[in-house]
């Protein structure tokens, strides 16, 4: 996938029931002076979105969906999908290490019921979506971290694995020789992979999974496994999923903050603006100089997506097109 037109110039880088894929009509009344509703209608289900230009994830989701699978396991099957692909070096196998060389993965999950799941630091385990998944359903635990959660996969009849392709191996060595720590925005230096999906019978879930800031501090953990930061699903309103910095994103509450603001009235696309904003508009923001990106869906199945910078996007698949919608934003690259 080609995203090489994110992270250029800066440095640390869907109420009610839903038949098939018809309109339902659902009603939401907002007094006006002559005290007339306002009848909204849901968008066709099911919908499946997720971060960046990822058309082989989204198909995976989407063809759950479409079968009459369940939101959850469409957004993890999906994200497994570019975990295993060892030409994306920001998630999963492949994954561009830190400083000292080890790929560490972040992932977390979160269902129609707010159930969530989360792993951060796991080594030698491609998926890990799907150990999150884990944590979520069968531990009384929200998140597990480093050895116990690699403990944890093996337990689950995970096999072990070297993360650290050989492309991956070359681009370390080579970011050794100057161990200079600016990764450039806009070049694939880190991701995240975050997806949002509404079944047919219109709850939603979603995921989200990356190997983190490419040369990072051994032990750094950004917003991607962080529920509330990275991801977050309130089925009565919508969902939210983050990417770029994730320092920024935690230091906001980001995702937590799309769907309030969601809650409060504001469509995704104004919602995702308006966290957007929150950043730029900080004491001494140096958002000029590092990406952030919002998707959002809320009930109806309204979409919007926002970054700092020019060249995010949003991957959706809907009504059977799966299509790749650049994001508006604040900084022309």
């Amino acid at each position: 996938m080609n995203r090489r037109k994110f992270l250029k110039n800066a440095t640390l880088s869907t109420a009610g029931l839903a038949v098939g894929s018809t309109l339902v009509a659902c009603t939401k009344n907002t007094k006006s002076e002559n005290h007339k509703s306002v009848t909204k209608q849901v968008t066709s289900l099911p919908i499946v979105i997720a971060t960046w230009n990822v058309p082989n994830a989204t198909a995976e989701a989407y063809k759950i969906l479409k079968k009459g699978g369940n939101a959850i396991d469409a957004v993890e099957a999906g994200c497994k999908i570019e975990e295993a692909d060892v030409k994306n070096q920001s998630v999963g196998k492949g994954g561009l290490p830190d400083r000292d060389g080890n790929v560490t993965l972040d992932a977390c999950i979160m269902d129609k019921n707010g159930n969530c799941g989360s792993v951060v630091h796991l080594q030698n385990i491609t998926h890990a979506v799907s150990i999150a998944r884990n944590v979520m359903e069968n531990t009384p635990h929200v998140m597990l971290s480093g050895k116990g959660a690699e403990k944890y996969a093996y337990q689950l009849g995970y096999k072990k694995e070297n993360l650290l392709t050989k492309a991956s191996k070359k681009a370390w060595k080579k970011w050794k020789t100057t161990s200079k720590y600016k990764p450039i925005i806009n070049i694939e230096n880190h991701d995240t992979i975050g997806m949002l999906a509404i079944d047919k019978n219109g709850t939603i879930s979603g995921a989200c999974t990356t190997s983190g800031l490419a040369y990072k501090m051994a032990g750094r953990v950004g917003d991607s496994p962080i529920i509330g930061s990275g991801l977050f699903i309130d089925n009565e309103i919508g969902g939210c999923v983050a990417t770029g910095l994730g320092e920024e994103v935690v230091k906001t509450v980001g995702s937590f903050l799309v769907v309030e603001l969601m809650r409060q009235g504001k469509t995704p696309q104004e919602a995702c603006e308006e966290a957007i904003k929150r950043i730029v508009d900080k004491p001494n923001s140096d958002f000029k100089n590092f990406q952030v990106g919002y998707i959002a869906v809320n009930k109806l199945g309204e979409t919007g997506s926002y970054a700092i910078h020019q060249w995010f996007s949003m991957t959706k698949y809907q009504d059977g097109k799966n299509e790749n919608i650049q994001s508006k934003f604040i900084i022309e690259a």
